[in-house]
């Protein structure tokens, strides 16, 4: 069962957000908040695997709510679901330690795929979030924060190649197969790829490989997905 969180300003959005969870039989929305900081607070008491967040909150936003859970409550994923999709937003998100991106106006399965997706270890944007992400990438007006493309120098040789299949959105245990590791080894070299690239989660280290070229070399080429094989980007 997925716990999960629902904080809107707005008690008929958050009523409709928990009609669409409660399709899913393996989803249990476990609390409500109506500003950031009620939600930090409901995470640390319910624990939820997931916190559904809105951008615009009262008392305190939600990337900032965001970045507190990432920071004091890592066991809970982050998933910021919003009508905001403008770049500043998306890319304040990502590195604020969301896991992934939602538009309220987008069909409301990708709810139900997200949650799970995140829930899971992976990390989800929309397709339309995606499509914002890839121009933005293409366009040079959305990055992670450093400039990428000497990020990858100070990896391992191993930790690039976690790294370039990372970025190609194979999961965990899908990155031990082609690299014939154990999937604890490759969880290791995740968080160490994480900790030097000083990234907070897989979708920014995502968009790393992609923006540094090491994703496309050969064969390993694919489209970014997240942990249940759904394109990211």
């Amino acid at each position: 069962m997925v716990r999960v969180l629902v904080a809107d300003d707005e008690a008929m959005v958050r009523a409709g957000v928990r009609a669409i969870l409660a399709r899913d039989p393996d989803i249990e929305v476990v609390a409500e908040a109506a500003q950031g900081l009620e939600a930090v607070e409901a995470v640390r008491a319910h624990r939820p695997a997931v916190a559904l967040l809105d951008i615009q909150m009262p008392v305190l936003g939600g990337i900032a709510a965001a970045e507190r859970i990432h920071r004091e409550l890592p066991g809970t994923a982050v998933i910021m679901l919003t009508t905001f999709g403008e770049d500043e937003f998306i890319a304040d998100a990502l590195r604020a330690g969301a896991d992934g991106f939602l538009l309220k106006a987008d069909d409301p399965r990708e709810l139900l795929t997200g949650v799970h997706a995140v829930a899971a270890g992976g990390a989800y944007l929309s397709p339309r979030v995606a499509a914002r992400v890839v121009s933005g990438l293409r366009s040079g007006t959305m990055a992670c924060g450093a400039p990428a493309g000497r990020r990858p120098a100070r990896l391992t040789e191993r930790e690039s190649a976690v790294l370039a299949l990372l970025g190609g959105g194979l999961s965990n245990a899908e990155i031990a197969g082609r690299l014939r590791l154990v999937e604890g080894t490759v969880k290791a070299h995740v968080s160490a790829v994480l900790a030097k690239l000083g990234v907070r989660n897989r979708v920014e280290a995502a968009l790393v490989a992609w923006e540094s070229g090491l994703v496309g070399r050969g064969a390993d080429r694919q489209t970014p997905r997240d942990g249940t094989g759904t394109p990211v980007v």
